[in-house]
């Protein structure tokens, strides 16, 4: 099953709390953390809400 890098590259401050918030549900706490998640319609639902706020990679598992 294909993974996803997501990393927080910009900062949530000073965007609408439901974009904060979708930031904060993919696991994202701090400037450039990393997390690794499945490749689930839901999961890019939110990628593509804030994805002016990460960047994305596809990983092999």
């Amino acid at each position: 099953m294909k993974k996803l890098k997501i990393t927080l590259v910009r900062s949530p401050i000073g965007y609408k709390y439901d974009q904060k918030d979708t930031v904060r549900r993919l696991g994202l706490r701090k400037m450039h953390q990393t997390v690794i998640k499945d490749d689930t319609p839901q999961i890019r639902g939110m990628i593509n809400k804030v994805k002016h706020l990460l960047k994305v990679e596809e990983i092999e598992a």
